[in-house]
């Protein structure tokens, strides 16, 4: 009967930590959502003309991805000092914000 008390206590203590760790992502990722929709970014739409004409040249431009069937359109990829725009073909699919630091949670940008 104590073992089996000991163990429902660790499960609860195991489950609390681990609810605190994705309440602390949750926020983490809520915080970043609001930010890309209120950044300075290219959107939807734009052609890389418009957005090179708007934006500036990028810091990089990355190799493409897919068009090996018309299933898999070319991606392309911009780098931005502060985001990365994503492109099919030539046209903006998608602007996604950098980590703001090393300390978030959450993929990295490199």
């Amino acid at each position: 009967m104590k073992h089996r008390f000991l163990a429902i206590v660790g499960v609860a203590a195991v489950g609390a930590f681990t609810l605190g760790q994705v309440a602390q992502a949750e926020t983490l990722l809520m915080k970043r959502v609001r930010e890309e929709r209120g950044m300075n970014a290219p959107h939807r739409g734009m052609t890389m003309n418009q957005v090179e004409s708007r934006f500036g040249a990028p810091s990089a431009k990355l190799s493409p991805a897919g068009g090996d069937a018309p299933r898999h359109p070319v991606i392309n990829r911009w780098e931005y000092p502060n985001y990365t725009v994503y492109f099919e073909r030539n046209i903006v699919i998608d602007s996604v914000a950098k980590h703001a630091s090393a300390s978030e949670l959450g993929p990295k940008h490199e």
